[in-house]
């Protein structure tokens, strides 16, 4: 359950600046290297937006809260929020943050701008209700067509060559772990 049409939103910037970039960079690596296709900035139904989220090669939905600093922590605390939308919930910060400060009952990743390392497991929570499940993975299928589609036509707009290269053939989406039957 994403917000109500990811195609008529304006296209934005789905990517921090800074540190947070490095720390996003190296969570949608690792989340590619266990077979998740992640995004950014992900609006939720309930009005909160999701820093990273990704959907597995088994359809579970992951969440992941980037933090880029102590500060940046102690003044957000929306998100017990995201729990109802996903399986797996995970701050992320990079390795020099005081990952004490990290409740215990969510999981912990630490990234920079290479990849990242889950530095404790996602704990346990509600299961998702079907309907809640199909509703969140066909926002977050729309949000990725939707992006795809403005990246093709500002592409077109700046006269680049279409989309040919960005999602390679069958068989490289195969080899990612994406098969299209």
């Amino acid at each position: 359950m994403l917000s109500t049409s990811p195609i008529s939103a304006p296209f934005g910037d789905p990517v921090p600046n800074g540190r947070a970039a490095e720390v996003v960079r190296g969570v949608q690596r690792l989340l590619a290297e266990w077979g998740s296709a992640s995004l950014t900035e992900v609006t939720l139904a309930n009005g909160r937006r999701a820093d990273v989220m990704a959907v597995g090669p088994r359809g579970e939905i992951i969440i992941v809260e980037v933090k880029s600093c102590l500060q940046d922590y102690a003044t957000d605390q929306k998100w017990p929020e995201y729990a109802p939308y996903c399986d797996s919930f995970f701050f992320a910060v990079d390795c020099d943050f005081p990952q004490h400060v990290i409740p215990g009952d969510v999981g912990l990743i630490c990234a920079d701008g290479f990849g990242g390392a889950v530095i404790r497991k996602a704990g346990e929570q509600a299961a998702l209700t079907p309907a809640r499940r199909k509703a969140v993975t066909l926002g977050f299928a729309r949000l990725a067509a939707a992006r795809l589609m403005r990246l093709a036509e500002v592409r077109r707009q700046t006269g680049e060559a279409g989309l040919a290269g960005l999602a390679g053939s069958a068989a490289d989406l195969n080899e990612l772990g994406i098969g299209i039957e």
